[in-house]
This record gives C-alpha cells, structure tokens and sequence, in this order.
C-alpha cells in the first residue's frame, strides 16, 4: 500500500496547512485550479518539446540532407506509371 504525502504541524502554520488541505480536496476549488494549470502547463512542455524536436530534425536534415530517397518509384509498383 502507497503512503500517503503528509504536512505535518509541528513544522507549518495553521494557513500552510490550511492551503495543504485546500489544494488537495477534490471538492475544494483551489484544488481544480492547481489541477487545470498542472494540465495547461503539461500541455505548453509538450508543444514547446515538439517544437524543438522539428527544429533539431530539420537542422539534421540540413546538415546531413534526407536520409530517405525521394523518388516515388521507390515506394510503389513501377507498372502504376505506364
């Protein structure tokens, strides 16, 4: 079984505490905001990644050309052509 995350109150406040609670209640609105900005900023990595990957491909390509040939009769049947 899992142990559950703690905040213990000898080392906080009652508001720290009070914020604990709040952010962790799924009835609570404070905690369906931190859930949607864990989302949207989810969200913003994953675009901001892809971004770079596309940037890092195409410099590799540009560097290196395409590792891939591009002529169609590579790809399907020679008698399609005739």
């Amino acid at each position: 079984m899992a142990k559950k995350k703690v905040v213990s109150s000898k080392t906080h406040t009652k508001k720290q505490l009070d914020d604990y609670a709040n952010q962790n209640n799924p009835n609570n609105k404070a905690y369906k905001v931190r859930i949607e900005n864990d989302k949207n900023t989810k969200k913003v990595l994953r675009k901001r990644e892809a971004k770079n990957q596309a940037k890092k491909w195409a410099e590799f390509e540009t560097e290196y050309g395409v590792m891939y040939p591009l002529d169609p009769m590579c790809y399907s049947d020679p008698y399609d052509f005739d």
